[in-house]
């Protein structure tokens, strides 16, 4: 991986307001039914069909009006006090169990350190359990440490004895056995064909008669401290090696599908049948430290790997850009270290992490504890206005991968009836569910044409009784001026 250049710089926040230049998705009203849709994209169709006495000229057609626009820079902001008039008796809900949250503008300039100050909030610095909202600081301490551009490899060499192939894992969940034209839940993997080609051209003429499968790029224990292996069947997870397909899955198109326990060795067979040999040809062990290259292949780029991060919450593919992100600064690739390295990432671009503790990349551990502070300040600098010489938009695949209200990833089912269906389509967020943990951050624009960011963290409930009542909270942002 290539170490980025931004790390030992002070994340600099924008100053002063610019075009917003995030993509916010809207809900478009149909204003008639199918019959009049098709009049509008294709009148002429309509007159095929019999069903209308003629078809208009095409230069008669209403000139189209666009929907999709910046937001204006200078929307009215919300009020601290109209804000808490609104969302006071919502947060009070006793329902919320021990509830904290902010509510800020990433358009205003920076207070007390790097971020802006809150509009609103309620004990901003309680660190509470963040459940998959804490893959928003492996995806931040990823895109500020790691060029987005960096692609995650995976290689085979020429093994210590004759015949021998070493396939060589560089952390890569992504990489697929699945054939060209067929892709199962990652974007744009890498493909075990194509490094078997790769093999077979550079070893032509040669008998490959055993496949060593090498994982000593990550070290420490497979699962983490506080993870379940019932979850594993479960599909939450995978032991954590730096060698897998589809992300351990036994179906690669099933996103929450059930995970091997032995995602290594399942790579090293499928790999030698792609090469002719049987199960019984591969072993563990290491390849030698000048062992002749014979093929490597490539992940999606890490800004479109943050993305699909952000939208599905992938548990596996958090911890492995964790561990990129621990080596690339020259820490222990394990789960204390990647943690370790994680955070430090973020002071070293100016965050406070005060209160924040983790134990994994993926949020899934009861142990992380995350102030809702640090979440809004992260979101904050990936949604802040950008303006020409202000730098490169490096934290913008955060926003741009949240999901959205109704619409896809981890919120596809949500927002949907009462007073949170205001929020649908509206609301970008990543969401964080445990046994009693429930989190829900992201970006909404509020009836002013404002964008805020908010984070929302709540232990103690039910997520049945708590993901409803974050909703509304949300929702309720998105129809308030609040001033």
């Amino acid at each position: 991986m290539g170490l980025g250049r931004r790390i030992g710089d002070t994340l600099r926040l924008p100053t002063r307001p610019g075009r917003i230049v995030l993509v916010v998705l809207v809900v478009l009203a149909l204003a008639a039914g199918v019959g009049g849709t098709l009049a509008v994209q294709a009148p002429n169709v309509l007159a095929d069909l019999g069903l209308t006495a003629a078809a208009r000229a095409e230069k008669d057609l209403p000139a189209p009006v666009p929907e999709l626009t910046a937001l204006p820079a200078d929307a009215p902001v919300p009020s601290a006090a109209g804000l808490g008039s609104v969302l006071d008796p919502l947060a009070a809900s006793s329902a919320l169990g021990d509830f904290a949250g902010v509510v800020v503008d990433p358009s205003a300039p920076p207070g007390t350190g790097a971020s802006p100050a809150p509009l609103w909030q309620q004990s901003p610095e309680e660190p509470l359990v963040p459940g998959s909202a804490g893959k928003l600081l492996t995806a931040a301490a990823t895109l500020l440490t790691l060029d987005p551009t960096d692609r995650l490899v995976t290689r085979a060499v020429a093994g210590a004895e004759p015949g021998q192939v070493v396939l060589v894992g560089g952390g890569d969940p992504t990489l697929t056995a699945l054939p060209a034209g067929r892709t199962g839940t990652y974007p744009e993997p890498a493909r075990l064909d194509d490094l078997v080609a790769a093999v077979q051209e550079a070893t032509a003429g040669q008998e490959i008669t055993s496949v060593v499968v090498d994982t000593s790029a990550f070290t420490g224990p497979v699962l983490a401290p506080g993870w379940d292996p019932a979850d594993i069947p479960a599909g939450n997870i995978t032991p954590i090696v730096p060698l897998m397909l589809d992300g351990g899955r036994l179906d690669p198109a099933e996103q929450d599908g059930a995970r091997t326990t032995t995602p290594a060795l399942d790579a090293g067979e499928a790999f030698a049948r792609k090469l002719g040999l049987s199960a019984s040809a591969v072993v563990e062990g290491t390849a030698p430290a000048d062992a002749k290259p014979l093929g490597q292949v490539y992940s999606a780029p890490v800004s479109t790997l943050v993305e699909h991060l952000m939208t599905t919450s992938d548990n596996v593919l958090a911890e492995a850009l964790a561990r990129d992100v621990a080596t690339a600064r020259g820490g222990d690739p394990s789960f204390a270290g990647s943690a370790e390295q994680v955070l430090a990432a973020l002071a070293q671009s100016g965050f406070d992490v005060t209160g924040a503790h983790m134990v994994d990349g993926s949020g899934l551990s009861t142990a992380d504890r995350v102030p809702p502070r640090l979440l809004g300040a992260l979101l904050a600098a990936a949604a802040a206005p950008t303006g020409p010489g202000e730098g490169t938009e490096f934290l913008r695949p955060i926003v741009s991968g949240l999901p959205v209200a109704g619409g896809d990833g981890t919120l596809d089912d949500r927002f949907a009836t009462g007073t949170a269906s205001a929020g649908r389509g509206v609301v970008r967020a990543k969401t964080g569910t445990l046994t009693a943990v429930n989190a829900l951050a992201g970006v909404v624009t509020d009836v002013d044409g404002r964008l805020l960011v908010f984070a929302f963290l709540s232990n103690g409930e039910s997520p049945a009784v708590v993901r409803p009542r974050l909703d509304t909270i949300a929702a309720t942002l998105s129809r308030c001026g609040c001033r």
